[in-house]
């Protein structure tokens, strides 16, 4: 919900869906993610070991590994890793060690960070103000978080000295005001502040020989739109299962290049996205604010211009041009499940009742069986090549989502669609013949 002074100018709700298997949006703070990781990563006992106050201090790539040097509480120690995923965060200091450069912009429009703790009886959404009487000049975002927390994010002028800027005393009055415009009268009490400013940054390449980069050691986007720890997410994702093939010597390393290509892709779309958020967000200079001024001013009385206000991208990135995409022989409907796309979701009618295709994704790789009832051998022993089979008869899918949304024109159409580990549509056949899913893997060096 977004407001110019007081007036509202463009309310909209996420797509979703009644019967979907997740809410369109989950706003939940860092740490707590961070903890659900920790959580994980004990669950597996000795597989992982997480050392605490601890810090990369020197990383030197070797012909099979890598030598890294740590800080511990105990003295320096180098340990020797046969792959380092540099997830460090924007400071990176692997990347430093590097020597590697992040390219793109950086905004001058700065934001000062606010989380506050304030129970409240407003329904859960996310909110922008532009120009509103308690901060003048100024934009504000508000949306909540668990634990009746806001996070509260406000620009600063230009002429404001960003050290002085995050001051308690120069902060709290300022929340305060905004609070009490809006009616939010119960106590609160300060958790965090920061200042932030929007930067549009990613390297060139994710990979650099056994050192491969994720999240903001890899790219920087900015706050508008909630691209960042969502994209570092999907960096995890895409790159989680490719490592593990190589270190389990299912795969080639080449594989890992695939990882690099699709994930610069997406960062430059996020980028993309970020950038044009940011600067109807944070207008970088008069003509930007003059059109932000125009927009909003017309969205108060014309519903057709409200849709400039929205930042959000909705859609999840299709990795277009991948060297792992596959073909698509045959006739399709539409190319919502080409090759590179994320698998649609749909509902369908398991044994144990009403089943999301999605649950199926995550583990390995899966082969959606489209058929009358009737199917092959060969396609069921397709499980001895290390991929998954989900027969979904023309009865399972009650709904038709499942035949619509991955392109089929008619309940007695027959095909086979390979859907990646990280939930990504490989290819998709005509027919019920392996043969042409079975090269695939085999041209793209995923064959078990």
């Amino acid at each position: 919900r977004s407001y110019w002074r007081n007036t509202e100018v463009l309310h909209f709700q996420m797509p979703s869906e009644p019967a979907q298997r997740f809410a369109p949006m989950v706003n939940i703070q860092q740490y707590h993610v961070e903890a659900f990781a920790h959580r994980a990563a004990q669950a597996f006992g000795g597989l992982s070991t997480v050392q605490w106050a601890s810090r990369v201090a020197a990383v030197r790539p070797q012909a099979g590994g890598v030598d890294v040097d740590v800080q511990t509480p105990d003295g320096l120690r180098t340990v020797r890793a046969g792959w380092l995923v540099a997830c460090d965060g924007g400071r990176s200091t692997v990347r430093e060690q590097l020597g590697l450069q992040l390219q793109g912009m950086q905004y001058d429009g700065k934001y000062v960070i606010v989380d506050i703790v304030q129970k409240t009886q407003r329904a859960v959404e996310r909110l922008a103000w532009f120009d509103p009487p308690s901060n003048p000049g100024s934009t504000i975002l508000m949306h909540r978080q668990p634990g009746d927390v806001w996070r509260i994010d406000y620009q600063i002028r230009d002429d404001e000295d960003p050290a002085e800027a995050v001051k308690p005393e120069n902060v709290l009055p300022r929340v305060q005001s905004h609070l009490s415009m809006i009616g939010e009268d119960a106590p609160w009490e300060p958790l965090w502040i920061s200042i932030y400013n929007a930067k549009c940054l990613t390297l060139d390449s994710y990979r650099h020989g056994r050192v491969l980069l994720a999240g903001d050691a890899a790219h920087l986007v900015p706050i508008f739109g909630v691209r960042g720890l969502n994209s570092g997410l999907d960096d995890a994702g895409n790159l989680a299962w490719k490592l593990a093939r190589v270190v389990n010597g299912q795969s080639p390393d080449g594989l890992l290049d695939s990882y690099s290509a699709e994930r610069v892709h997406a960062a430059r779309e996020n980028i993309a996205y970020g950038a044009k958020s940011t600067e109807f967000m944070a207008p970088p200079n008069f003509a930007f604010r003059l059109m932000r001024e125009a927009t909003l001013r017309l969205a108060a009385t014309d519903p057709l211009v409200r849709s400039l206000i929205n930042p959000r991208q909705s859609a999840p990135i299709t990795y277009e041009g991948s060297p792992l995409n596959g073909p698509q022989p045959g006739d399709w409907a539409h190319g919502l499940a080409a090759p590179g796309a994320p698998a649609p979701e749909a509902l369908l009618a398991g044994a144990q009742g009403p089943m999301h295709l999605s649950s199926v994704f995550g583990g390995d790789f899966v082969c959606l069986v489209f058929s009358d009832g009737a199917v092959p051998q060969a396609v069921r022993s397709l499980t001895q090549h290390g991929v998954g089979v989900l027969e979904i008869e023309p009865g399972a899918d009650t709904l038709g989502q499942a035949r619509d949304r991955y392109g089929l024109r008619s309940p007695s159409d027959q095909a086979l669609v390979l859907v990646r580990p990280d939930g990504y549509v490989m290819g998709r056949w005509r027919g019920l013949d392996p043969a042409g899913l079975l090269a695939t893997l085999q041209e793209k060096g995923v064959a078990a």
